[in-house]
């Protein structure tokens, strides 16, 4: 179960839609409410929405003959406070239990993550810093809040993370952690080959296998070095970000970064060719055609199987045809742990989708066609085998 911490600030608001999502997600969900947080939203709203009475009074919590708080926080999973007023975070830190909320919060074991949301002097305040760096300390868990405009007129640092972000750190928080040891050198998206000052040569990767990669991996405990092309994506919370343009950047930031690593996952869409020449204004446009002369590209995959050391690697196959003889041959020519292969013509299986039909092949002649489903998901059956692989040495 999680036990949600509502406390009186506007962002409340902002906590109706993190309960959804979480009850979406498959949570069980306990609110808490503080006497300031119902100025602003109901305990009905919430009630609604988790499908669970609301505690809002420490003694009333139960007619039963527990102690209604001690039960609660023994139920506990994570325990979440969003938003976190800088006087719950203050009273958090010194210790004080005088209501429902911070009661509870003193008897359980369970992890604590605190959402600050409030003025942006507040956050500020060498008080309120001092008061998270003790909680931090202590072992509680923050998720920084967001910049921009703030409800009382200021612009800044302290705005509650959209609940998407909250949802992530939860899932993180709670995962298994069996990758905690692992460090994982993940590249993702596209590169982009420059054919003049204003084009270049490109694919239609849009690094969310990798990031999904990134994000599963930090869930699950393991440091993650990730190396992306041009993207539009948030870098996921927690991973050590390099960014690339061309091939041969990335190249140069995974030879960088190989050797700290113990396994690779190869997620990028690499560029096979680039231009031979890289004219140094536009080209304009004539009357007939013109002819572009490319060059091959570094094999980043094979280059780093030759010098792998013990380190497990794992590549990807994106193909229009004979999906698992082209995807067995990349495997053994590259020297592959394991491989990931998709047909990106078939429907939900394509680039810049949510969602991947994939066939993992592995080195010991397995071959697993998994159904549709979402990047997210596929990332952690890639992780689950990648272990078992592991597992196997």
């Amino acid at each position: 179960m999680l036990v949600l911490g509502v406390t009186g600030g506007i962002a409340c608001y902002k906590a109706v839609e993190l309960v959804r999502l979480l009850v979406k997600d498959g949570f069980v969900v306990q609110v808490i409410m503080t006497r300031g947080a119902m100025e602003f939203v109901t305990p009905l709203t919430f009630q609604t929405l988790s499908g669970m009475p609301v505690a809002t009074e420490t003694f009333n919590l139960t007619q039963e003959s527990e102690i209604g708080h001690i039960n609660l926080a023994d139920s506990a999973d994570l325990f979440v406070i969003a938003p976190a007023t800088a006087n719950v975070i203050g009273k958090i830190a010194a210790g004080i239990a005088d209501d429902l909320l911070t009661t509870v919060l003193m008897a359980t074991k369970a992890p604590v993550l605190i959402a600050p949301a409030m003025n942006i002097h507040m956050y500020e305040n060498p008080i309120l810093q001092e008061n998270v760096r003790k909680l931090r300390r202590l072992g509680y868990h923050f998720i920084e809040p967001a910049e921009g405009y703030l409800a009382c007129g200021y612009e800044g640092k302290g705005r509650l993370p959209e609940p998407e972000k909250i949802l992530e750190e939860t899932r993180r928080l709670l995962k298994k952690k069996d990758l905690v040891g692992e460090k994982l050198l993940i590249t993702a998206g596209p590169n982009r080959e420059p054919l003049d000052p204003v084009r270049y040569l490109s694919n239609r990767s849009s690094g969310k296998m990798g990031y999904a990669l990134a994000r599963a991996a930090i869930r699950r405990g393991a440091e993650v070095a990730l190396i992306s092309g041009p993207t539009e994506l948030e870098p996921p919370a927690g991973a050590r970000l390099t960014s690339v343009t061309t091939a041969a950047e990335m190249r140069h930031a995974v030879l960088e970064q190989f050797s700290g690593c113990t396994a690779v996952i190869m997620a990028a869409a690499v560029s096979d060719y680039r231009p031979v020449d890289f004219a140094r204004k536009k080209i304009k446009r004539g009357k007939g055609p013109i002819e572009l002369r490319l060059e091959p590209n570094p094999d980043i995959l094979k280059e780093i199987s030759a010098r792998k050391n013990g380190k497990m690697l794992v590549g990807f196959a994106a193909e229009t045809g004979e999906l698992v003889a082209n995807a067995t041959k990349k495997l053994k020519d590259k020297n592959l742990d394991m491989i990931v292969a998709n047909n990106v013509s078939e429907a939900g299986a394509g680039f810049d989708l949510d969602t991947n039909v994939a066939t993992i092949l592995d080195r010991g002649g397995t071959v697993r066609s998994l159904p549709l489903m979402s990047k997210d998901e596929l990332a952690e059956q890639i992780l689950d085998h990648l272990l078992v692989l592991k597992s196997q040495r």
